[in-house]
């Protein structure tokens, strides 16, 4: 990996600085998800749906409009999972704050290709204290943000806002929203995401 750890100008952000200021990120899953992804790695829901075959016509609803409710799949080999619910997700607030001629089942197309992090725990416990999720346990993955970025910094990209929700506020987003870090300015990050997957996750969680 040739990414500069170094000063790199202006109001950007350099690799040092980045873990400096966000030494952990987090993960929330389903509860008792663990040991399917300490062997198949962290996932995005594109990448799931490839590896467990599900036909084109299941996966395009899965993919392009909001799921109020979790969906369960199973595959011979890799036994069950269960993709998260976009309970919390409004289609059309959602698609009032969208900019450059982004639509809603392209943002959810672009969502469900990237793996996603917080790296404010508060954030993270606000997401566990929502009316969806706030009875229910939830898998935690504590995440070593220098070491993932180390191995997989170049398919990191940045945000500054909760891209799953346009709630409390419809902040504009679009294909914009994603920044390298490199390319970050100064300000803080709110989620660190990742091209399709994570096969090596394990490596990189602190605690569970």
């Amino acid at each position: 990996m040739r990414l500069s750890t170094g000063a790199n100008g202006g109001d950007y952000v350099t690799l040092r600085e980045f873990w400096g200021r966000h030494p952990l990120a987090y993960h929330m899953a389903e509860p008792g998800s663990w040991q399917s992804i300490r062997k198949l790695g962290l996932l995005s829901t594109s990448a799931l749906l490839d590896l467990f075959e599900v036909p084109a016509a299941t996966r395009l609803s899965i993919e392009t409009r909001r799921r109020p409710d979790p969906v369960p799949i199973e595959h011979p080999t890799y036994g069950k999972a269960v993709i998260r619910d976009q309970r919390v997700l409004s289609e059309k607030r959602l698609a009032s704050c969208l900019t450059n001629g982004m639509t809603v089942s392209k943002w959810l197309r672009l969502l469900n290709s990237r793996v996603f992090l917080w790296l404010d725990e508060k954030r993270l416990n606000v997401l566990r204290g929502a009316e969806a999720y706030r009875a229910k346990r939830q898998c935690i993955l504590t995440v070593d943000v220098r070491r993932l970025v180390e191995t997989h910094g170049e398919r990191v990209l940045l945000t500054q806002m909760n891209t799953g929700t346009p709630r409390p506020f419809a902040f504009p987003r679009g294909s914009e929203t994603f920044r390298t870090i490199e390319g970050y300015q100064r300000r803080r990050a709110v989620e660190l995401t990742i091209d399709r997957e994570v096969r090596d996750i394990r490596n990189f969680v602190l605690k569970v």
